[in-house]
């Protein structure tokens, strides 16, 4: 296909989309959908783009185009409202973003030079700490990490910014050390029964472990979800192999499904 065919049929998908959102708005749209506000799409923002990252886990090309597009459609929907507000519309966002990425890629659409990815990555930083944000009261390190981003997720991206002004320890054996520290900190604090203590301590203790997956170069989020996966497949085996035998976890024995859990386990 040629490029002149794909950005024909690009424009054409674009304004379709939008035409469809402009009905869905209107008086003689739909209720619910004129009904929404921008706060009410956000609440699927997050549902949608976890269900991105699934389909690109799972591999599924389908799957993965369908779920795209019900992350499109929020995108379009809440620029959409700011439009009806009087703010911006979807072109604004695009041409936004767009003098965004060619700002930010000075190694491409001008004349700096790179000599590897951590050049690019300084120049990045830099362009969005000096450049982008000049003007604005707030120049802390942590400034644009969103607050509403998962904690584990912002756990790790806090623990980066840190270490890149030399907020960090010279080794993983220090790290260990400090996660000791801070699981013996969080016994005393159940022994003492305060649940206030308990809760601060035991985040602590998650605190030390992201710092640990941060520094050995381990994504803290991929990892728990590939454990989470990893608990639910064996637990739905040991559902399965309940059900085989005409029972349900609640009618089985702790013990029984130990011995399916460990032996799911000695399969893999």
């Amino acid at each position: 296909m040629k490029a002149s065919d794909t950005s024909h049929r690009s424009e054409k998908s674009f304004n379709n989309l939008v035409d469809i959102i402009h009905k869905l708005r209107s008086p003689e749209g739909c209720l619910w959908d004129r009904q929404q506000s921008k706060k009410d799409v956000a609440r699927y923002l997050m549902d949608e783009t976890y269900e991105v990252i699934d389909a690109i886990d799972d591999g599924y090309t389908e799957a993965l185009k369908e779920e795209l597009g019900d992350l499109l459609f929020q995108i379009f929907f809440i620029a959409h409202i700011s439009e009806e507000e009087g703010d911006f519309g979807i072109s604004d966002v695009m041409e936004g973003v767009t003098e965004k990425m060619i700002r930010r890629h000075p190694h491409v659409f001008g004349n700096v030079k790179v000599n590897n990815i951590d050049d690019i990555r300084s120049n990045w930083e830099d362009i969005k700490k000096y450049t982008e944000k000049r003007d604005k009261d707030n120049c802390h390190i942590f400034a644009g990490i969103p607050r509403s981003m998962p904690a584990l997720i912002k756990a790790q991206k806090i623990t980066e910014k840190a270490s890149k002004v030399g907020f960090d320890w010279e080794k993983a054996d220090d790290v260990l050390i400090k996660i000791e520290e801070e699981l013996n900190e969080f016994k005393t604090a159940l022994k003492s029964g305060s649940y206030e203590k308990i809760k601060e301590e035991i985040g602590d203790f998650f605190l030390s472990l992201v710092n640990l997956c941060r520094f050995i170069d381990v994504n803290a989020e991929d990892s728990l979800r590939a454990a989470i996966i990893k608990f639910t497949n064996r637990f739905q085996y040991i559902e399965d192999s309940l059900a085989a035998t005409g029972k349900t976890p609640m009618e089985a024995s702790l013990k029984e499904m130990d011995d399916l859990w460990n032996e799911c386990k000695s399969k893999k």
